[in-house]
Order: structure tokens, then sequence, then C-alpha cells
């Protein structure tokens, strides 16, 4: 009888004898894809194994050049590199569907890629081109029939894209549209990404556009939507029946007259942050969104604008989850007009404040608390990472100072009630031992009733406050507790 091991050297032998190679056996699926998470040089170089691997090499769906270094003695250009390797396919049977690589290049080599890439009909054309003055957006590509993903990203000075008539021709087949440092100040390209231009895109990004000072977006299958950098933008028009995600961040003239306008019945995600306030707002009725980030520019506001935050307000207090930017916060605290018309999220269970320490006081918090009667979870981050609140530690001016804010806590006892029985979990990111942070942590654990959890992530600190973070540390582990089933962590 054949012992175990016998049998594992019979085995062994046969193997080494037949010499079966069982990766090059592999599927041309399973192999491309183990392909595309090597860097392309190491692809390239496996086509000198066998015919077999050659074949890989020539037919790889997705090159990806973007992390390529080229030989800095060579005195080939990269797009002459990306050319001789596209051109050395057959274009009827390349199968090329990702191109992806970043250069600095002339026009002329731009414009002879995106003709190589049209005639690889190639799906996913991502671009990350330097250029030594402005051009006009390359034409060619706006023919092809087979582009389904295109991003096209300029490094100054960048492209000005032709007239509406021009790009509305081609890129009907698009599904994602990514473009950043455009020049977009033809008064035509207003109305350039609607129905009739992009009937089947589904994905839009625009990021630092100059000219670009209003804007209309109406694609009928459109479901995200990003805006990015557009500091000269004075009114943006949306409509989508389809859009579920719209990002605008950085956008808007702080100093003219400026509107919005979203009419997105099904749109799940906002997020709008560190934009100039407009003088007109109107989001709809946002009855399907589940998350909204908040963050504005803190600048003087009139009467025409402080209605426009509460609008803006009001429109996304029918999310589930909610966050607040510290620029949001600040406004809260430099307006008291907020105090008494900041609506009601009745339907936020998460929460995240973003907030600097010891700039926010309590009333700000506390009125945000208040506007969240069913909260499950408070996330707060301390973004601050200065000392600011440590240097004075002196033990009887400071203990004087917490039973200040202890007070003010205890006076919210009442109208905080409904915030109370219903928070269950509390995280505090970069917790700085300041008073603020630590009266507010005893109020929760005093009369968070149905607290199930509170973490504390403190930031790290230098020897000279050791004393400070251990006494303060000990006080709240000794905080009484509502709920006798939280359990408190100090990291």
């Amino acid at each position: 009888m054949e012992t175990r091991s016998a049998r594992r050297r019979r085995l062994s032998n046969s193997h080494n004898q037949t010499g079966v190679d069982y990766i090059s056996h592999l599927p041309d699926a399973v192999l491309h894809h183990i392909l595309t998470l090597l860097p392309i040089k190491t692809v390239a170089q496996s086509a000198t194994l066998s015919s077999r691997w050659r074949s890989l090499w020539f037919t790889l769906p997705d090159l990806d050049f973007s992390n390529s270094i080229f030989n800095s003695n060579s005195n080939s250009n990269p797009a002459d590199i990306i050319a001789g390797i596209l051109n050395a396919r057959d274009h009827k049977h390349s199968n090329v569907r990702l191109l992806r690589f970043s250069a600095t290049l002339s026009f002329s080599r731009l414009n002879a890629l995106f003709r190589i890439a049209v005639r690889h009909k190639i799906q996913h054309l991502h671009i990350q081109v330097s250029t030594n003055d402005y051009f006009n957006f390359p034409r060619g590509i706006i023919a092809s029939d087979s582009l389904r993903v295109f991003s096209l990203r300029s490094i100054y000075p960048g492209f000005r894209l032709p007239p509406s008539s021009i790009m509305s021709s081609g890129f009907r087949l698009l599904s994602s549209l990514s473009l950043a440092l455009m020049i977009l100040d033809r008064p035509s390209l207003v109305d350039l990404f609607t129905d009739s231009s992009f009937p089947l895109l589904k994905k839009l990004n625009l990021e630092s556009c100059s000219g670009l000072m209003n804007l209309r977006v109406q694609c009928p299958v459109l479901q995200d939507f990003s805006l990015e950098g557009c500091f000269q933008l004075q009114g943006l028009d949306v409509l989508g029946g389809k859009l579920e995600r719209v990002r605008i961040c950085s956008c808007f003239d702080a100093h003219g007259s400026s509107w919005v306008k979203i009419v997105a019945p099904n749109l799940k995600t906002l997020v709008w942050i560190y934009n100039a306030v407009t003088d007109e707002v109107n989001l709809g009725d946002l009855k399907s969104l589940n998350q909204a980030s908040l963050g504005l520019l803190c600048q003087h506001f009139s009467n025409t604008k402080l209605h426009s935050v509460s609008a803006l307000l009001s429109a996304i207090s029918p999310a589930h989850s909610l966050t607040f930017e510290p620029s949001f916060l600040d406004i809260l605290s430099s307006n008291t007009y907020f105090a008494c018309y900041l609506p009601a999220f009745n339907n936020v269970r998460c929460l995240e404040l973003k907030t600097v320490s010891r700039k926010h006081n309590c009333s700000v918090v506390a009125n945000i608390f208040r506007s969240c009667p069913i909260l499950h979870t408070l996330t707060i981050k301390i973004v601050d990472a200065s000392s600011n609140g440590r240097k004075d530690w002196r033990k009887e001016k400071w203990e004087m100072i917490v039973s200040e804010e202890e007070h003010f806590w205890e006076t919210q006892i009442e109208p905080l009630e409904s915030f109370r029985l219903h928070l269950k979990i509390v995280r505090m990111e970069g917790f700085m031992e300041c008073l603020n942070e630590v009266s507010l942590t005893h109020f929760l654990l005093k009369y968070g009733t149905s607290l199930q959890e509170l973490s504390i992530f403190t930031n790290k600190t230098n020897h000279r406050d050791s004393l400070k973070r251990r006494a303060i540390k000990s006080l709240i582990m000794g905080f009484s507790r509502a709920s006798p089933h939280v359990k408190l962590r100090y990291c």
C-alpha cells in the first residue's frame, strides 16, 4: 500500500516531468484581470515569456499608464510610447476598453492620441494633461461612437470648449463626463448639458471651470452631478428626475447677485460646502433626501441672504443623516436669527458636527440638539488640533468655569428631553479636554437615559499636558450615568 509521503513524491516527479504550466492555461479573462492588478511596465515585460503571454499583452483590455515611470534619459515622449503600443495592435480586434495616462503634451501629440483612441474604439478614456498654452478642445474625440466614459483634466492653462453647436453633435452615447480646468466663456455653453446634447449621461463632474457664470443642467437620466471651484458662478439651474447625488463645493460669486434652483425629487445625497450664500435658493421638495452636508462661507449677511440660509436649511430638513461643517457653526454663532428660525430636523437619526474647540458656544450646540428630537447617533469631530484652551490649567479656575457651563446644560434638561430619550451612541474625535467638551460629556452621561455607548478619542499630547489629561480622564470616568447600560471608552 502506497504511503502518503510516497504518493506526494510520485506526483511531484510527475509534474516536474510533464512541465505543465497551469497559470498559462487559465482563461484569457482571468489572466487579463490578474494583469490589470500589475504595473503596466511589468505586464509589457511578460510579453517576452511566450507567444501565449504576447497574445495576452496585445489583447489586454485596460491600459493604465497613469503611474508609469518613463525613462528620463529617453528622447521618446510618453505620448509616442503610448501611441506605439496602440498602433502595434490590430485596431479592428484590439479590444481596448480603457486607456488612462498623464503626460505633458503638445496639441498635435494629444490630437494624435485622440485619433488613435477613436480608431481603436476605446470606451473609457481618462487623461490628465499639462500644456504650454491655451488649447481648443480637440474635436476629433467628440465624434467617437464608442466612448462611454470620458475624463479630461487640464493642468494650467487649460482647454477652451468649442461652441455648443459642435459639442452637441457628439458624445451622444456618453454615460460619464468629467472636465477639470476648462474655459467655459462662450454664452452658448450655458445650455450645453441638456437632453439634446447628452441623452444618456448619468454622471457629470465639472471642476475649476473659468468663465462659467451661468449653468443649466437638464439631462434626462443624470444620476450624479458634481460642481467644484467655480467662483464666478452667478446662476445654477439643475433639473433631473433621476438625479440621486449632487455635490456643490466652493462655488458662486460672493460679491455679486446669485441664485440657485434644483428640482430633483429623487435626490438622496446633497453635499453643499464652502459655497458663498446665494441671494435666492430654491431646492424644491427633497422628500427622498437621505444624507446632507452643509458648510457655507462666512461673510456679511443681509436679510436676503439670511432668508436664503433658512431656505437651504428647510430644504435639507427631510434628511436622515446630517453633517455640519465648522463654517456653518460659525454662522449660527454670529447670527442670533437662527436661534429662533432653525428648522426641526425630525427625521435625522445621525448627526456629525465638525467644530473648532472653544470657538462655538454651548447655546449653538444645544440649539442644534433641540432641532434633532429623535437623534440616534452623534459624532463630534474637533478639527482644531492646536493647543487652544490648554494654556491655563489652574484647577480652581478651571473648575469654576466648568461649573458655569454645567449650569447652562442644567437649564437644557427639559428643552432637550426628546433628544436625551432617543440618543444611543456618541463619538467624540479630537477631544482636547477643553471646558465645553467636558461639560457636554458630563451632561450626556448624567441625563442621557438611553445612552448605550460614549467613545472619546483624544489628540496626542506633550508631557506638560499629561497631568491635566490624567485629572480630566479621572473626572470623566467618575461622572454619574443615567443609563446603566452605557459603555464609556476614553482612548
